[in-house]
């Protein structure tokens, strides 16, 4: 199996995996620094507090981004799948 087929197959699966979690990852990123704002200004010390928000907006982001997300790791799969033939006769 070539080498550089493998590295390029990770690189890609590794930027695939960044990109899809990235909307989710960014709106609680950004949902946890608001409600962190909000619980200085007042001083609410409560921990509890951010996880309400936080699975909102995640729950937001994958049904807007959802189908995106779900055609961009059916592409990457379906190139993998499709690439076994040359990776076998390769060998």
């Amino acid at each position: 199996m070539d080498n550089d087929f493998v590295m390029d197959i990770a690189s890609r699966a590794l930027s695939i995996a960044a990109i899809v979690s990235a909307p989710m990852l960014l709106g609680a990123l950004v949902i946890g620094i608001l409600v962190s704002l909000f619980q200085a200004v007042t001083q609410i010390n409560e921990q509890t507090l951010t996880f309400i928000p936080k699975m909102l907006v995640i729950g937001a982001a994958m049904a807007i981004a959802g189908p995106w997300m779900l055609d961009s790791l059916t592409s990457f799969t379906s190139d993998i799948i499709l690439s076994i033939p040359s990776v076998v006769a390769g060998r």
